[in-house]
């Protein structure tokens, strides 16, 4: 049996225990908060022996699981850069390595609950000496609502979240009235909002909600979509809605 093929039955056996001591918990929130309807779905897939090494050797120093039980010192995690965001789903992580390498002057504080992802990013930001990520394993409305002081963050990114196409799911889309209401609080005045998608409707819903939120204003004179800014690279989610002929629209607004 491979190590990956060994490390996959010990976790199945052992499914409430983490697969690495050290490494990001399954459910780091556990009972402290109310079993709210989740706009994700955790996945503990296939990890690689690379992602493998990578949070065992890198979670104790890049990695925070998302408990709700203490309020994070930012400017304590990212010495020495300028501005810090908030990246809400990565993925595999390519497009946030990449914005990292891009602007070592922004330090980005990068939430998702895939664990290959998670390895992946840290592997990436290890390889390439990339001192200004920092990843974060769990429920990201945590994070927001208990370990995120006022203040604090100089821009949100979301980029292809989950478009829970079914109409009946479309309750589950992150970006919603209630939780831009939420990210206000940790957001500067002035911080940067800028989410992604290629499911029409849901780019219709991202601009109808954001424009009608009052703490926030469209960067585009017109009320419009945006072109994608240089510093956003494709992603590989977005790859594949474009080889479906999938339309991608950018949104940018600020927080009055």
């Amino acid at each position: 049996m491979s190590d990956d093929a060994a490390r996959a039955a010990a976790a199945a056996a052992r499914p409430n225990e983490p697969r690495f001591p050290d490494g990001p918990r399954p459910d780091p929130a556990g009972s402290h908060f109310e079993r709210r309807i989740r706009s994700f779905q955790p996945r503990r897939s296939r990890v690689t022996t690379a992602q493998a090494d990578a949070l065992e050797r890198l979670w104790p120093k890049w990695g925070l699981d998302i408990d709700g039980q203490r309020v994070l010192d930012l400017p304590g995690m990212f010495p020495g850069v300028e501005r810090i965001v908030l990246e809400i789903g990565f993925g595999m992580g390519e497009a946030t390595a990449q914005m990292a390498a891009d602007d070592p002057t922004t330090g980005i504080l990068a939430v998702d609950v895939h664990t290959p992802g998670q390895g992946n990013l840290l592997n990436l930001a290890d390889r390439n000496g990339l001192s200004n990520v920092r990843v974060a394993n769990g429920d990201a409305i945590i994070l927001l609502r208990s370990m995120l002081p006022d203040d604090c963050l100089d821009g949100l990114r979301v980029y292809f979240p989950d478009p829970w196409p079914k109409k009946r799911h479309n309750k589950r889309r992150l970006i919603q009235p209630e939780f831009l209401s939420l990210v206000a609080g940790p957001l500067k005045p002035g911080a940067l909002v800028h989410c992604a998608t290629d499911w029409e409707d849901y780019a219709e819903q991202m601009l109808e909600v954001l424009t009608a939120h009052p703490d926030y204003v469209n960067t585009i004179a017109d009320g419009g979509y945006a072109p994608r800014p240089e510093f956003r690279p494709l992603t590989r989610f977005e790859g594949k809605g474009l080889d479906k002929s999938h339309v991608v629209h950018d949104l940018l607004f600020t927080r009055r």
